[in-house]
């Protein structure tokens, strides 16, 4: 008898109701819990460790919302360690509706922002740029750095336009392991994940 054809071992989706339930769950425990202060000052120290030897001058980052880790301190700290007369940028997404991808532009501490379509805010008035390193939220996680996110597609459709495509390093809270979580693509996996925990990924 013959084996399963290469078709029967991809892995297929799950229906978009269970995932839709499976979000709005992970969204839930996030917002809930008790010590998210606490991971996310562990989370902090994780990605600034990870950092220091990152050879990026750039960086693409996020505007946290639903109880989603901030990344934003650790990365300001980052750019401040520039050296030999360089600067690093950091840069916060601005939405696009029509293409639904993102674009970067430049953030600091204190820089005016206004509300992009969706409302979340985006600075106003500074540079684009493009990231050589994106720092991803992931709402979950696989094994081998499979990322879930909200399923809007904004930063797959981002990094599928990029070129040179950006490093990607997913951020989140070890709560959102999903342990059968897997890729649809070869191109879907991140290249590190970093939680409270630790790099729990690291593409070798």
């Amino acid at each position: 008898m013959s084996g399963p054809s290469s078709t029967d071992r991809e892995p297929k989706p799950a229906p978009a109701s269970d995932l839709s339930a499976l979000r709005k769950k992970l969204v839930a425990a996030r917002q809930a819990l008790p010590d998210r202060l606490e991971r996310s000052v562990r989370l902090q120290e994780n990605l600034r460790a990870w950092l220091v030897g990152r050879r990026e001058q750039s960086i693409g980052a996020y505007w946290p919302i639903k109880g989603e880790f901030d990344p934003l301190p650790a990365l300001y700290r980052w750019s401040e360690g520039a050296v030999d007369g360089g600067a690093r940028r950091v840069g916060l997404p601005v939405a696009d509706r029509t293409t639904r991808s993102l674009r970067f532009h430049v953030w600091y501490p204190g820089c005016e922002t206004e509300l992009d379509a969706y409302d979340i805010p985006k600075p106003k008035g500074t540079e684009e740029f493009v990231p050589e390193l994106l720092v991803v939220p992931c709402l979950g996680f696989g094994p081998g750095g499979v990322r879930l996110g909200y399923g809007g597609g904004f930063f797959d459709r981002t990094l599928d336009a990029l070129s040179p495509r950006p490093a990607t390093v997913g951020v989140s809270f070890t709560h959102g392991f999903l342990p059968f979580l897997r890729a649809m693509r070869s191109d879907d996996r991140l290249d590190a994940l970093i939680t409270e925990d630790g790099v729990m990924w690291q593409r070798p």
